[in-house]
This record gives structure tokens, sequence and C-alpha cells, in this order.
């Protein structure tokens, strides 16, 4: 097991009727800027439920957040904060919001260009307070550090993580995901479950805590997945699903472990030219990249097809096979495509397009680092 430092602050309140406990946890005096995206808040009774929980404060309403944030679209929230002298950021919505959220709140206070913090790597110093209300289990993003931001007039979609932009405080009510498209909670259900495989489908590391850990996450999801679909109004269903999304990239699982990550770098390529949904891309990838790199990661996918899926085989070679196979499986009854052609993409062009354009700002992939972008092009091109 590698050195590691465990740092969390973020508060978690889960459960129904959780948001009405935020009023007490934000300053009296505090000046806010209610951040959302395209106003489905308004429809399902979140929005009334914080409003009613802030009654008698100092809001100011920012609205219009994309799915893939835009870097645009955070420069002008930068720009109404400091008109307005906002002092702390409530993000309503999914991982978009509060990946948007997070920029804006590191923009504001940062000297110089922020542009340079995902471009550049620069170092955030310091980032105006802000909580979550979280509506769409996915990203993980209510209990971490990382956001990604896009910029699609340059073609680019780039992460950064500070431990400055953890939220202050998370609202986790199951009941807030009722409402969601099934096209959503598969979206969701698949970015949490491959959230854990960037960080367990590397090598083994002397670490069966994490491994067990990450593999309860998986099994969860992959059981509970297609209930959400079927039953959408099943709160406890709802509730774990809520709460796998959130352990599934909240720093606790990757302690101590390599990760990989290629998948999801490859995935912010594919949104960036094609505009698909986050896990759309990952769905893509994955399966490519267990087949490209089955050598590298035999063992963690052997182990990934015993204790999720169930796979007891022998060979070494079909116990890959049958592993990436039922993964696609579970694919298809959420209903989640992963072939370029499902999406009208050019199969032939895509992998050399994604391969040029991730080299622009990335040499290497991979817990290794030993994935170029001449490899993306190969693995992309596997059936």
């Amino acid at each position: 097991m590698n050195n590691f430092i465990l740092y969390n602050p973020t508060k978690v309140l889960f459960g129904k009727g959780m948001c009405s406990k935020i009023g007490a946890l934000i300053d009296k005096n505090a000046k806010i800027l209610l951040a959302y995206g395209g106003g489905s808040i308004k429809k399902n009774g979140v929005y009334d439920q914080i409003k009613s929980a802030l009654k008698g404060r100092k809001i100011v309403e920012f609205s219009g957040i994309e799915a893939n944030p835009e870097y645009e679209t955070c420069m002008k929230a930068v720009k109404l904060i400091k008109k307005e002298r906002i002092n702390f950021i409530l993000a309503a919505g999914g991982g978009s919001v509060i990946d948007a959220v997070k920029f804006i709140s590191a923009a504001v206070k940062f000297k110089g260009e922020p542009w340079d913090i995902l471009s550049k790597g620069a170092e955030v110093k310091d980032a105006l307070p802000f909580a979550t209300v979280l509506t769409l289990p996915a990203t993980g993003s209510e209990m971490n550090m990382n956001s990604v931001i896009s910029r699609r007039g340059l073609s680019l979609k780039l992460a950064f993580a500070s431990p400055k932009v953890f939220p202050l405080f998370s609202v986790l009510d199951p009941t807030f995901t009722y409402s969601l498209p099934k096209k959503q909670i598969s979206n969701g259900v698949v970015d949490a479950f491959v959230h854990v495989l960037e960080q367990y489908l590397t090598y083994p590391a002397a670490a069966p805590l994490q491994d067990r850990f990450a593999e309860s996450i998986m099994l969860t999801l992959y059981q509970e997945g297609p209930k959400a679909l079927k039953s959408p109004k099943n709160y406890d269903v709802r509730a774990n699903v809520m709460l796998c999304a959130t352990f599934a990239l909240n720093h606790m699982i990757a302690s101590g472990v390599p990760q990989d990550w290629s998948t999801h770098g490859i995935g912010h390529e594919i949104t960036a030219l094609y505009g698909l949904d986050h896990a759309q891309t990952l769905a893509i990838v994955m399966p490519k990249m267990m087949l490209f790199k089955r050598a590298q990661k035999r063992a963690k996918i052997i182990s990934l097809g015993k204790a999720v899926f169930g796979i007891e085989e022998k060979s070494a070679k079909l116990a890959v096979d049958k592993t990436v196979a039922a993964f696609k499986d579970w694919l298809k009854k959420l209903d989640v495509k992963f072939e370029f052609a499902d999406y009208g993409i050019d199969a032939k062009e895509a992998p050399k397009r994604i391969a040029q354009n991730l080299a622009r700002s990335v040499k290497t992939l991979g817990e290794h680092n030993d994935i170029t972008p001449k490899d993306v092009e190969k693995l992309l091109a596997i059936k």
C-alpha cells in the first residue's frame, strides 16, 4: 500500500428533509449566490425547499449552467459575484453545477487569468466558501475537490483539483432524484461505476480494504442501477445509488492505491469534439481500455469479474473476455450505448481525431504513464 494523506472536510446531510437544516450552516449575514442549471429545481420542489430554508436571507440567483459547464458561463458568474459582493455560493444541481461553482469560487479569488487554473495548473490559494444541494448523483463532486470545465471554442475540457474547493456541506436527499429522466439516471450510475474502476482497475497494491470497499460500491451500483430505472421513486434504491455515487469519488477508495484515469482523459476529448454526455464517453472507452490493457490489468479485471459479475473461470483469457462482456451487458440493461456508431460518429475517423486533440494537452495517460496519444488511437479502434 502506498503512503497517503486523506483529507475531506465536507459535512454530509443525508436523507429526506435535510435541506431544511441548511440555514443554520450558512452565516446569517452572508449574501448568497444561488447557482443552478436549466431550472429543473423549480419544477421538482428543490428550489422551494431551499428558499424556505433560507427565508429572509439575501439571495442573488444565477441560472443557465450547462451540462459540461462552460468557462464563459462561469466567468459571467464571477462578474456577478464581484458586482453584487457575494460572499457565499449555494450550488443546486448535479455535478456540472457543482463543478462550475468550484471553478467560480476559485476564479473569484484568483489573482491573474483564471483560465490558468485549468490550462496551466495554477495553484488555487483561496476560494469563496460554497455548499451544495445535490439533485443528480453521478460525479461525486459534492464531496471532493475536483472540477472539470469545458471551453468549446477551443475544443477543450480540462480539470483542476484543490483542497480549497471542498464544499462546506452537501445535502443528499434521495427524493430530489425522483423526477430525473431515465437517461440521467443511467448516466449517473455509469459515471459512478467507472469512477470506481479508474481507482480499482490497475494492479494489485496489497490494499485489500480499499479493494473490498471499491467492489462493494460497484456491486451495489450493478444491482441497484437497473432497479432505479424500473422504480424511480423507490426511496431505498435511490438512497443506495446516491450514496454510492458520493463514495465512488470522495477520495476514500483512492487512498494508498494506484489510479488510472485514462478513460476519463480520453472521454473528455470525445465530449469536447462530439458533445456526448460524459457517461456516454466512459461507456465507449472503458471496455476498449480493458481489452487494450488486458495484460497489465489482468489480475484486477479477473477480480472485478468475480466480485461484481460473479464470473468463475479458470482460464485468465476467458475470465477477462467474460468480464468485459458482462460489463457491456450491464450497460445494455441501463440503455447506455458503447460504440461510436451508436452515436452517429464515424468509428474510422474518430480515433485519430480524438488522439490528435488529446496530444495538445497530454503526453501520457494511465497508472504507468505509458498510454500515448498514438496508443489512444489504437485503443479506440478496438471493436
